[in-house]
């Protein structure tokens, strides 16, 4: 096949490049097309009725979605990935893949807000109870380990209060047991953390975040492991969770740059965050590239890089002063999502939801996602909304 990929192992950046791309099987067109479509015809009915055609509806994947699949599986050294429509599906997915009715599931306590939010609903409502740990937990997680545990939820590092994980502990006592492990890792992506190569089972994404990039398509990605690929694969196509191929090539283009961009991102956000550290309105910045961080060396022995996202806690103040604070950012849009290319800003308070552990705040709490434009008119544009915080009352 004229300019097959070698094989052998390639850097990060190269497979992210090429990946999922046949050039050769799209008439030398560099992009994979968008198939839209539903119905896919068979040539007769001996292959109708065995179904061993390539591509046998649009719910069940097109070449489209099996570029982009290949490039992930690919990244993340896994088995096999599926698409679906958001990060939350791909959570609720990867839950209901391992754990049945009458099962029980530990969540770390500094999860994903919406992922809590479907362990109390959803999962109650099928008879599965959830017990949040302390994400500090690493080995000593087997205390809460129970006859019927059938899957540990994690997320490294938490996308609120960017408290680390041991993650290779976490999976390594779960192994033990025969216990499933998943996690949420959005963060770091598999560019600067491989989930599966640390004994995690499910690796899973909010493609709507980095992999898309630019904030125009919502979309979730698991990839498993070769102990559960299949099992997921088929409640994936049970469930009938499809992602539409308009999203799917977004997330593809968006794919082919999220190296250039993490690096864009990581570097300004360290920076950024290095600099409020100096600050007299800031109590403390919540990095895990910080060395003042009390995750930093978990984070420097598994971890290769870092993203935009972080969060900082002011010293004391009233609402008024955050307020003054984020309502005239220049740069700096209110917005819960993160992981586009623009930065953002939202305030934030986690001790009404989180039960296994305290999250004791001196101060305000804002999160911030630096994205791309030049730090030095980001750092302008903060500097500016803490001259507003202190002149309506915050301290500093």
């Amino acid at each position: 096949m004229a300019g097959a990929k070698p094989k052998n192992a390639r850097g990060r950046g190269t497979t992210i490049v090429t990946s999922g791309r046949t050039p050769e099987d799209y008439f030398g067109f560099v992009n994979p097309p968008v198939y839209h479509g539903s119905t896919v015809l068979y040539p007769d009915v001996a292959t109708l009725k065995s179904r061993q055609q390539r591509y046998t509806y649009g719910r069940r994947g097109s070449p489209t979605t099996e570029a982009l699949e290949a490039a992930l599986t690919e990244l993340d050294g896994g088995a096999g990935t599926v698409l679906v429509p958001s990060g939350l599906a791909a959570i609720s997915l990867t839950i209901l893949t391992v754990v049945k009715s009458g099962g029980h599931i530990l969540v770390t306590d500094n999860a994903y807000q919406p992922t809590r939010n479907f362990c109390n609903t959803v999962l109650k409502q099928l008879g599965i109870e959830t017990t949040y740990f302390d994400p500090r937990a690493g080995a000593g997680i087997a205390e809460l380990f129970r006859d019927n545990t059938e899957l540990v939820f994690t997320e490294a590092p938490g996308s609120q209060t960017f408290e680390m994980q041991d993650v290779p502990a976490i999976a390594a006592a779960a192994r033990a047991r025969g216990i499933a492990v998943a996690m949420d890792n959005t963060w770091a992506t598999p560019l600067y953390f491989r989930p599966i190569e640390h004994g995690v089972d499910f690796a899973v994404y909010a493609g709507t975040k980095y992999v898309v990039g630019h904030s125009d398509a919502m979309l979730g990605t698991v990839t498993a492991n070769e102990a559960w690929w299949k099992r997921l694969h088929d409640t994936w196509g049970n469930m009938g969770l499809a992602a539409g191929p308009d999203d799917v090539y977004l997330a593809q283009r968006g794919l082919r740059t999220m190296h250039l961009r993490l690096a864009r991102h990581m570097a300004s956000a360290l920076e950024i965050a290095r600099w409020l550290e100096t600050r007299p309105e800031v109590s403390r910045v919540l990095h895990p590239g910080l060395e003042s961080h009390p995750g930093h060396a978990i984070w420097k022995r598994d971890f290769s890089g870092a993203s935009g996202l972080f969060s900082m806690i002011m010293k004391p103040g009233p609402d008024a002063a955050v307020a003054a604070f984020l309502d005239d950012l220049a740069y700096f849009g209110l917005g819960y999502s993160w992981g586009g290319f623009e930065s953002l800003a939202i305030p934030f308070d986690c001790a009404s939801y989180r039960t296994a552990t305290r999250f004791e705040a001196e101060g305000p709490a804002i999160r911030l996602h630096i994205g791309l434009e030049d730090v030095a008119d980001l750092r302008a544009d903060l500097e500016a909304g803490l001259d507003r915080w202190r002149a309506a009352g915050g301290a500093g």
